[in-house]
């Protein structure tokens, strides 16, 4: 059976404080409503329809390259009249999944089975304290009779510990027709989506329950602190994941991962490291503290000392990198490199066994195999308009304090004289530098402070 997913993203999360709609808050770096979509995709259906309201124009924009049918929902009347503004366009043939935009830490494992059953299905699960959740009244076979909402629930049914997640699945001629006959006379006046189960019931569907594996994979976020909550839950995952894939954590509770991680074999990883976007890392790669990674290739044996940050590039082996070293977009460093303190390299490539060890910015720059380039070097690369590149040839030396104005060549074996401006190419192995020359003022007096009135 095909099947279409209908996720409820149209709630204003009051509690949450703020003009973001809720389901726009991150989690992991990404927004909630995007984690419920990529494990509705996961399912291997692209027919999802997102259902919004309160603050519609921002949540269709923002996650425009979703690829998902959008459906207004005003005004909001509940789950089930969230659903009822869905299902129009969703053949009766197909099966429909339930999912809520702010339940971000799903399980596929856990929702599976409801797709895969013919039957009326539930995702429940137990919770030590229940309070404020539908419980599941049972039949003496098992099946669910019903599902109560807190609020009109006895004090016998609020003694279940047993509660309604929201998630079903179910057939969608029958969830048309269940749907259309709902009613609002309830203590919150709203069109409840889990009064369904009870009509399926009534027609004679049996309605099964699936238990969650884990609370937290069907949670909801309703204000800050539980979205902190899920987030340190998610991320102790994360980084018990790496560390059954032979990564050393050096505390895992203190690792960020915003994105994915392929991790090599014997890696060793410091305290408050963030890994954001796609981040490869070979074996035996050493990553010192605070250190954000962000869409990078490292490989083999890298050293990456504290305090750096590298996005959109790509580090060779047996490199070392820092400390307080940024690598920027399009840095592509070859094998056995230096990039040390406070410098920066954006747009740039570093062939095999070359060294920038100090103080140094290189941008829109090709430097060659076996260069030294001394600190506080400078590449002059923007000329107020447009940018132009500098090439530094094999084994060439480059003084400290020197600006290589582009677009500008240093040959192969050249030396550049610290201090100097260079603004024509330099030819290889020759010694070229540019200084005014040094001039003593035998009567200068140095400035003294006036002394205050």
């Amino acid at each position: 059976m095909d099947l279409s997913v209908v996720i409820l993203a149209a709630g204003k999360g009051t509690r949450m404080r703020s003009a973001l709609p809720k389901v726009l808050h991150e989690l992991a770096g990404k927004p909630l409503l995007e984690h419920v979509v990529d494990a509705a995709r996961q399912l291997g259906t692209d027919d999802i329809h997102v259902v919004y309201g309160h603050g519609g124009e921002q949540v269709t924009e923002q996650l425009a390259d979703l690829s998902v049918h959008w459906v207004l929902q005003e005004p909001q009347l509940g789950t089930g009249h969230a659903v009822a503004q869905a299902l129009p366009t969703i053949d009766d043939a197909r099966r429909v999944l339930v999912l809520y935009g702010d339940v971000p830490m799903i399980a596929v494992a856990d929702i599976a089975p409801l797709v895969a059953s013919e039957e009326v299905g539930v995702l429940t699960v137990k919770l030590a304290d229940p309070t404020g959740y539908g419980r599941i009244i049972r039949n003496q076979d098992g099946s669910i009779a019903r599902i109560v909402e807190h609020k009109d629930a006895d004090q016998a049914e609020r003694m279940i510990t047993e509660i309604n997640t929201g998630i079903i699945a179910v057939g969608a001629a029958d969830l048309k027709r269940w749907v259309a006959n709902l009613d609002n006379r309830n203590v919150q006046g709203e069109f409840y989506l889990t009064d369904v189960i009870e009509m399926a019931s009534r027609d004679g569907h049996a309605v099964r329950a699936h238990r969650a594996s884990s609370e937290f994979d069907v949670a909801g976020v309703n204000d800050r602190v539980q979205l902190a909550k899920l987030e340190r839950i998610y991320q102790r995952r994360q980084a018990d994941a790496l560390m059954r894939d032979g990564a050393t954590l050096r505390d895992p509770d203190r690792i960020d991962i915003r994105g994915s991680v392929a991790c090599g074999e014997d890696c060793d990883i410091d305290v408050n490291v963030v890994f954001e976007g796609r981040v490869k890392l070979g074996k035996n790669v050493r990553i010192g503290p605070n250190n954000v990674l962000r869409n990078v290739v490292i490989g083999d044996g890298v050293e990456i000392l504290a305090n750096c940050v590298l996005e959109d590039c790509e580090v060779g082996a047996q490199t070392r990198i820092g400390p307080f070293a940024r690598l920027r977009p399009e840095a592509v460093l070859a094998d056995h490199v230096h990039i040390g303190n406070f410098v920066e390299i954006k747009k740039s490539t570093v062939a095999s066994g070359s060294k920038v060890n100090h103080l140094t910015y290189i941008g829109d720059t090709t430097i060659g195999s076996g260069v030294n380039v001394g600190a506080g070097t400078i590449t002059c690369n923007y000329d107020g308009a447009n940018k132009h590149r500098t090439v530094i040839g094999d084994n060439a030396f480059i003084g400290s304090c020197t600006q290589l104005v582009a677009p500008v060549e240093v040959g192969a074996g050249a030396t550049i004289g610290a201090g100097s401006t260079i603004v024509r190419n330099a030819p290889p192995e020759k010694l070229t530098l540019s200084r005014a020359k040094q001039v003593t003022i035998e009567a200068w007096k140095r400035p003294i402070k006036k002394p205050k009135s």
